[in-house]
């Protein structure tokens, strides 16, 4: 998500200036790469590159196929075979074990519903969207690029497709794969394939807490491009001189913490407060709200003792909520400092949202990314 919101923006400074861009954009691959599908880079005529399509061995050729693509205003689909040694006589040496098709789109900003316009729908609200990018394996064949966007209020199709049939069938593997929550792959005749991607809401990360080891996790959380909610009772550490860099800063009492507080399936809370009342107080408030998880700092035993001294009160947590409460909170990465703390926790946040049990990658039998999944005619 970071990468899509890098790319709008620079996509923006390259309109001030009237600089002419393409989007490269991964749409498909065999075997092993650097980068999947989904995976993007903006190239201006000027020779900027924002996001990225592989481990930085593609990028050069990239740069002179996008011009290729802005001087001839034409998709286009480039294929890279990193078997092939002969391939490295221009840099790729990724030793990846793949071939990466990689599709070039010129930008045109006249264009009501071109990529970088879906890509930003698609991100600016909060909200599970899909987009369907089509593309031919063969060669001189017609690229018909970035096609579709759906979501639970729209559905928006370029008129790239010269297809008439195509509409529907593309609404139809939209829904299914937000449905599903999953990217599909489909083919929609021998000479046209669909990358039928998922595109969900950046993670929300609301910290309860404003100490000084609350700061190197909101630095991370906003390198990663998590969006950064800060609540906390004092002013004189819930503020913009320690923590410039936050979406959102609350100050409030632990009773009405979370009152200004945007929450979804997609919002991870860690409760750091050293306030054990306090962060009693918004524990009991999160059984009321539907989240993706919670993470308390501190022993095993202080959770073990919020969970009694609200049974005292009558309240039980569900069994639901239990499921999302991550205490101690972060992997067991051998974590001291507060910085290594921090890295603990996005890393144990990054693999809940994930679905990953994290573990060494060397002890991983099956490839390190999840396959799209392909979709019958």
């Amino acid at each position: 998500m970071k990468e899509i919101d890098d790319i709008i923006k620079a996509y923006k400074r390259a309109l001030a200036q009237k600089t002419k861009t393409a989007l490269a954009t991964v749409v498909h691959v065999e075997g092993s790469s650097y980068r999947r599908p989904g995976a993007r880079m903006l190239v201006t005529e000027t020779g900027e590159l924002t996001g990225a399509i592989s481990g930085g061995c593609l990028e050069g050729d990239a740069l002179r196929k996008a011009l290729l693509a802005i001087h001839e205003d034409q998709n286009k689909l480039v294929t890279y075979d990193t078997n092939n040694e002969n391939e490295a006589g221009f840099g790729v040496q990724l030793g990846c074990n793949g071939i990466i098709h990689i599709l070039f789109e010129p930008i045109n900003p006249q264009a009501q519903h071109n990529p970088i316009a879906l890509l930003k729908k698609a991100t600016t609200e909060r909200r599970c969207s899909v987009i369907v990018t089509l593309f031919s394996l063969l060669r001189n064949q017609h690229q018909p690029g970035t096609s579709c966007l759906l979501n639970d209020s729209e559905f928006i199709v370029n008129d790239r497709t010269r297809d008439q049939e195509l509409p529907s069938n593309l609404r139809h593997d939209a829904q299914t794969a937000l449905s599903a929550q999953v990217s599909l792959v489909k083919d929609y005749r021998h000479d046209l394939v669909g990358f039928v991607e998922l595109v969900e809401p950046k993670i929300a990360l609301v910290v309860l807490g404003a100490g000084n080891d609350v700061i190197p996790l909101t630095e991370m959380a906003g390198i990663l491009g998590w969006s950064t909610t800060l609540v906390d009772g004092r002013h004189t550490h819930a503020n913009r001189q320690r923590f410039p860099n936050v979406n959102q800063i609350i100050v409030s009492r632990a009773d009405s913490a979370l009152d200004n507080v945007t929450i979804d399936n997609r919002t991870a809370f860690v409760l750091m407060t050293h306030n054990y009342n306090y962060d009693l107080e918004v524990l009991k408030q999160l059984a009321t709200v539907s989240c993706a998880y919670i993470g308390i700092l501190g022993p095993k035993k202080k959770f073990f003792r919020m969970i009694d001294d609200l049974a005292d009160t009558g309240f039980i947590l569900p069994q639901a909520m239990r499921d999302i409460i991550y205490s101690p909170v972060g992997l067991d990465l051998g974590a001291e400092t507060a910085e290594e703390i921090a890295l603990s926790v996005v890393s144990e946040i990054k693999a809940v949202f994930s679905s990953r049990n994290p573990k060494f990658l060397r002890e991983k039998e099956e490839s390190i990314h999840s396959r799209s999944k392909k979709l019958q005619a």
